[in-house]
């Protein structure tokens, strides 16, 4: 994906490759600008005048270039989406239930409204909404942060969609309604047996709930691992900042270690591996070759380091370098 500015293409991703099964997580990771929201925006053609290319098929029908009309059928449908803030996703001026309602008849007009409504309001008590019969005639503004969240999670599941995708859903919500929505997302997938796709900046959501994490930097992925591997055999140095710049709950003390530097610009990425001007390990083939992704089929890292460096810090990576120089 690109997007053409005065200065030039921005190129937001590029080399990106996932797949997700029904009933699995698949977690997104990595710094805002890093192209985790709009690779999936564009599988729903919310990305106006990005440059799109590639391939995405959802059970063998592709997405790209897919025409407006089949794409709008399918979203809601089939693909629901869950945006970090819902009071700009819910419209202010019309009523939660109504919202609701409409989506249900617009996707099956064959449903009269009496019986929507009360599918309405039966999603709203799923998701957790107390006396959900009278909040569903209540505006968008009466409900608290992370009641609106639930609502948008009731609307997601509306039409029991086979994916649904969300975009960091739980960013502007305190640590105990966090948990709540979390929970509660993890127990109606496994209810409804839904893919899902979470996008997040935070590990820790991502240790909760994810089955697969997918970490990406400067639009591009750095590494793919199953969660237990990520946390505790990562090869990336851009995923070991990650973690190494989470704070400790297990008492740990000790200063967290902040990735250093800046992302780079997208208009003009460095050459070479795209995180090495930030790297501890950074080596010569770093600043010339672009590692593409390697390594077992179920742990893949873009990195040019032997899984053993990684562990024994950049001094052993440099000395390696040089004996081999």
């Amino acid at each position: 994906m690109s997007f053409p500015t005065p200065d030039g293409a921005v190129q937001a991703v590029r080399g990106l490759s996932f797949d997700v099964e029904r009933g699995r997580t698949l977690g997104i990771v990595g710094e805002s600008g890093s192209g985790k929201s709009v690779s999936t925006q564009a599988l729903m053609g919310l990305t106006r005048g990005a440059e799109v290319a590639g391939s995405a098929l959802f059970e063998g029908r592709q997405l790209i270039g897919m025409p407006a009309e089949e794409l709008r059928r399918l979203r809601g449908a089939e693909i629901s989406m869950i945006f970090q803030d819902p009071l700009s996703s819910l419209h202010p001026l019309y009523t939660v239930g109504w919202q609701i309602v409409e989506l249900i008849r617009i996707h099956e007009p064959f449903v009269g409204k009496a019986q929507a409504r009360k599918r309405a309001a039966e999603l709203l008590g799923l998701v957790g909404i107390p006396q959900p019969e009278r909040r569903v005639d209540d505006y968008p503004h009466q409900f608290s942060g992370g009641m609106r969240q639930r609502a948008m999670i009731a609307m997601a599941l509306a039409l029991n969609p086979k994916l649904i995708i969300a975009d960091e859903p739980t960013t502007a919500l305190d640590a105990t309604v966090q948990a709540q929505i979390l929970d509660l997302m993890m127990r109606l997938q496994k209810e409804f047996d839904t893919a899902l796709i979470m996008i997040t900046h935070d590990l820790g959501v991502i240790a909760d709930i994810a089955d697969e994490v997918l970490v990406m930097y400067a639009g591009k992925p750095v590494e793919r691992a199953g969660r237990r591997d990520l946390y505790y055999r990562p090869h990336h140095p851009y995923t070991v900042g990650l973690l190494e710049s989470v704070p400790s709950t297990t008492g740990a003390k000790g200063r967290l270690k902040p990735v250093p530097g800046q992302p780079p610009s997208l208009l003009r990425p460095p050459s070479g591996c795209t995180f090495h001007p930030r790297c501890p390990y950074v080596m010569r083939q770093c600043r010339l070759e672009e590692p593409p992704l390697m390594g077992e089929p179920g742990h893949q890292s873009a990195c040019w380091l032997p899984l053993d460096v990684v562990g024994l810090g950049p001094e052993a990576a440099r000395r390696r370098e040089e004996e081999s120089s």
